[in-house]
């Protein structure tokens, strides 16, 4: 196996979707617990700006992948052997499609109301046969969390999805993980409203030209400020290479 990238303290697993895809899938079919991140340049300047988050990432997730070109581009900057991006939404979707294949059960938490519902729908569209045991949209009180823990729980979910948006995503699922049994817990930003058909994804030519993150600010200009983090990650990036020659 490749060596893990360590990208500004973050290790980051350098598998191939492929790869990530056959190991999780068997991972659970074993019901062997994994908390999945994936990772791209503006997550990993988060964990640099907030402690917690970096402790969560280094002492709780069991895989973080590289997602977003940013990442791939790092680790083999930094000198280690990074294939791909494995993104998360083509891995949530990639997830779903064994899940129907090997009946996997699966629970869809997060988004605008609704929208975890019609995730599901175009799902089962999609895959014949995808068993989505529960759906709750993401906005609750902290007092509701009980509930929503119990709620999953008694689904019999064995691959939670959960679209809160990074970092919130993945401090609840850290958080719930000893309560929580699904064996998978991953977090996926807004991939139920692409799912859904309610947020147009960039087109392919631009995905494989590592322009996706161009296309996002185009169709929504209020991500500026957070697409500030891409220059200050290459810096960053470029600062612990020279520090290790």
């Amino acid at each position: 196996m490749r060596e893990t990238a360590t990208i500004l303290g973050i290790p980051v697993n350098p598998y191939t979707m492929d790869e990530a895809v056959d190991k999780l899938t068997k991972d659970t079919l074993a019901k062997k617990k994994n908390f999945i991140v994936t990772a791209n340049a503006e997550i990993i300047m988060m964990a640099q700006q907030d402690p917690g988050y970096k402790a969560l990432l280094l002492n709780q997730a069991d895989m973080i992948l590289p997602d977003g070109a940013g990442t791939v581009w790092a680790g083999n900057y930094l000198g280690y052997t990074v294939p791909e991006r494995v993104a998360g939404y083509d891995l949530y979707l990639r997830l779903l499609e064994e899940a129907a294949r090997h009946k996997i059960p699966v629970y869809f938490f997060g988004g605008t109301p609704g929208i975890a519902e019609a995730a599901a729908r175009e799902g089962q569209k999609r895959w014949p046969g995808l068993e989505v045991v529960g759906c709750r949209n993401g906005y609750f009180k902290e007092e509701e969390e009980p509930e929503i823990i119990e709620g999953i729980n008694r689904s019999g979910a064995a691959m939670l999805f959960a679209a809160l948006g990074a970092p919130k995503q993945e401090k609840w699922l850290s958080k719930y993980g000893k309560k929580l049994q699904p064996v998978l817990r991953m977090g996926i930003g807004g991939s139920f409203d692409v799912l859904a058909g309610k947020v147009q994804r960039a087109p392919k030519w631009m995905q494989d030209a590592k322009l996706e993150w161009f296309y996002r600010l185009v169709k929504q200009p209020s991500r500026f400020g957070r697409m500030l983090a891409l220059p200050k990650f290459v810096l960053a990036v470029r600062e612990e290479k020279n520090r290790k020659k």
